[in-house]
């Protein structure tokens, strides 16, 4: 069985399955040879769409593992009967972490002090503590998980909220009033039809005056305008590892936007990537060369895309 990899097999995946024969494509070279022969292709990870427009040349292809948690940007290149799976878990930690920071950087005034050491400026003052908060999680898959067990030492209030309700997770219906409780909303549902635009005016307009949202989902969930719109006039703060646009063009009002701090979509590009991903390259491979089934199936075959 042909596979694509982009790491080579000594990269911590020396002796998988015999079964395999494996190519190593990084995205920043002429594709392998074997281009008509590969069965499952692990799409390279920093390297945007082109990796992608290769799967209209792979008439053998049964399976594309994205190391994206969101798979969005993959969906117009995966043709039917084509088996798509994401890395669920292996952005937690790293993206948990990005969440945190901001949050705490936000709330203490961190933007502030370094700038203010650039001018050799001492601003001392009373800032926001996270302890004593109330935290909306807006999606509780793995990395709202992850984000909850991160925020729990600070002795905040965490509400969780999801696409469905269940046991000690609220659903959609729920969120206008949980929205006006929350002192701090983080974003982390994937971009989906249900979700492009979550974020609108309505959404900000529930929000408590002085309430900061994160964003480390994706850019698309939110109305940049409105975010803008209500940081600019002092109401709202904003902590946003991605925006929409991403980049923002230089002339974007949402790089001098007063209490918006930018992060330039880094969430999961940390040393806690790759060790995550290929240990869950290497499970991954090891159940395709065995018949089994794959983790992160997030479309089959002949399924709907689904994400929870």
């Amino acid at each position: 069985m042909r596979v694509w990899l982009p790491y080579p097999p000594e990269c911590a995946l020396a002796g998988l399955p015999e079964s395999l024969r494996i190519d190593v494509y990084d995205g920043t070279t002429d594709p392998p040879p074997s281009i008509t022969e590969v069965e499952l292709y692990v799409a390279p990870y920093e390297f945007g769409t082109p990796p992608l427009e290769l799967i209209a040349s792979m008439p053998k292809l049964r399976v594309l593992q994205t190391l994206t948690a969101g798979v969005e940007h993959a969906l117009p290149y995966v043709p039917d009967g084509v088996m798509l799976c994401n890395a669920r878990g292996v952005h937690d930690a790293s993206t948990a972490e990005l969440a945190t920071a901001l949050i705490l950087a936000s709330l203490r005034g961190i933007p502030e002090f370094v700038r203010a050491q650039d001018r050799r400026t001492w601003i001392h003052g009373r800032y926001d503590s996270l302890a004593d908060r109330t935290v909306l999680l807006v999606g509780y898959g793995s990395i709202g998980v992850a984000v909850e067990q991160r925020l729990r030492p600070f002795e905040c209030d965490v509400v969780r909220t999801a696409s469905r309700a269940r046991d000690g997770v609220a659903g959609p219906e729920a969120l206008p009033e949980l929205l006006a409780q929350a002192d701090v909303v983080v974003l982390t549902v994937p971009l989906s039809e249900s979700t492009r635009g979550l974020v609108d005016a309505a959404f900000l307009s529930r929000m408590p005056d002085g309430a900061l949202l994160v964003n480390v989902s994706r850019g698309g969930v939110v109305d940049t305008d409105a975010l803008v719109a209500e940081c600019a006039s002092g109401r709202l703060r904003a902590a946003l590892d991605v925006t929409d646009p991403e980049p923002p063009p230089p002339e974007h009002p949402i790089w001098t936007t007063p209490g918006v701090l930018l992060t330039p979509h880094v969430g999961g590009n940390s040393s806690a990537f790759l060790p995550r991903a290929l240990r869950l390259i290497r499970e991954q491979l090891e159940r395709f060369a065995g018949g089994q089934p794959l983790l992160n199936v997030v479309r089959g075959p002949a399924e709907p895309y689904e994400r929870r």
